[in-house]
């Protein structure tokens, strides 16, 4: 089929729920995709953070070969080694004590909503179940995570939303003391608000919001779906941040492209979910947790995560010295940054870039938002800059 006969059939059987770029892709290598007429693009989107190591690595795809023809998914009444080696290396590299496995982000964070609210239910009773998320949060497309996602726009047309949920302004913490009263089970974070614009949290709330959490035995939950595996220059970017949380959300980065989520959880929360409490068919099944074995063992290496920050401060520098008006602020962490430009003028500045061979993410009202491979390179982050000059001059 071609490009036309594609689209034309998408439009009658898929249901339209993105506005998709008018692009059909169809390889990558390294950091770059192709589309079906051999065009050429550095990919700044790594699939929404997923593509940690790029397209087409040697190591994953010899790993993902090899397992395929052993044993793709069995049912979680059955052991099987990927699961256990790869909650083995999370466990270890965090000092959490264990990891469930699910598919998705927004599975993560339910399982992390459940475990939460058992947590109290258990302890304190039934009246303590309220969480609280921040402003400008997003949790993921589940009825329950949509409405722990701390904005407007995404609370409509669903009704009724689940109850037991409130948001507090992020990084005041003044408006943090008001709502963290005695039907709050838990509070969670995301260290840097990716959906939101690309904003990272201030050390000193975070900090001090956990210290009160603590006092209270409030679970103190973060997101790390977009932020973790890597992606700001830590396996987890709360690690940057000093704090000891009780659980932590992941998902995109782990597999590399495989689909995978999960949650640590610490050692007074490892007993809460207890036989029939949770589960996923799918989740841990041997595919996609050889996938996260095999990212784990290439991303959480110290030399690696160093040349992310590296990188990414190469990156931002780059984008800084741009001479233009129309960039407002270029902020982030390690290879999550967020360009800060004028909203009405957004999507012309990620066509444009496409021209230039170069694919961009948005987030929030104004950011164009870039999430590249892990393994890019400061040659190929001297193209990426050159474009962004060449869009904004």
């Amino acid at each position: 089929m071609n490009f036309s006969e594609i689209k034309s059939l998408e439009s009658k059987v898929v249901m339209q729920t993105y506005s998709r770029e008018d692009v059909l892709l169809t390889h990558g290598e390294g950091c770059y995709l192709f589309d079906d007429q051999d065009r050429k693009y550095l990919d700044l989107t790594s699939g929404i953070g997923v593509n940690c190591l790029g397209h087409n690595h040697p190591v994953l795809v010899n790993a993902l070969q090899d397992q395929v023809s052993k044993l793709m998914h069995c049912s979680n009444i059955f052991y099987n080694e990927p699961m256990v080696l790869a909650a083995k290396h999370l466990v270890e590299s965090t000092g959490m004590s264990r990891m469930f496995f699910a598919n998705t982000g927004a599975e993560a964070n339910e399982g992390m909503i459940k475990l939460a609210r058992k947590y109290s239910s258990d302890r304190y009773g039934k009246h303590r179940f309220k969480i609280l998320s921040l402003v400008q949060s997003f949790h993921g497309r589940t009825m329950m995570t949509l409405t722990a996602t701390g904005q407007d726009k995404f609370h409509q047309y669903f009704y009724p939303f689940p109850e037991g949920f409130d948001y507090v302004i992020a990084n005041d913490i003044e408006s943090f003391k008001e709502k963290l009263d005695e039907t709050v089970c838990c509070v969670v974070m995301e260290m840097i608000q990716g959906e939101g614009g690309v904003l990272p949290l201030e050390k000193e709330f975070v900090q001090e919001a956990v210290r009160l959490c603590q006092e209270k035995d409030v679970l103190v939950a973060i997101d790390e779906v977009q932020t973790g595996i890597g992606r700001t220059g830590s396996l987890f970017c709360y690690e940057q941040y000093d704090i000891e949380p009780d659980i932590v959300t992941m998902a995109k980065g782990l597999g590399g492209g495989v689909v995978i989520g999960g949650f640590l959880v610490n050692k007074k929360c490892a007993d809460v979910l207890i036989p029939g409490t949770h589960g996923s068919t799918f989740g841990g099944n041997p595919l996609s947790t050889r996938a996260a074995v095999t990212v784990l063992d290439i991303v959480d290496q110290p030399e690696f995560l160093q040349s992310v920050k590296e990188k990414g401060d190469y990156f931002m520098k780059g984008l800084r010295s741009i001479s233009s008006r129309n960039i407002k602020v270029v902020r982030g962490k390690g290879l999550m940054i967020g360009v800060i430009v004028d909203p009405d003028k957004r999507a012309s500045y990620i066509r444009q870039l496409r021209e230039h061979g170069v694919l961009a993410l948005t987030a929030g009202k104004d950011a164009i938002r870039l999430l590249p491979p892990l393994i890019i390179t400061k040659q190929e982050i001297d193209i990426a800059v050159e474009a962004f000059r060449e869009v904004f001059s």
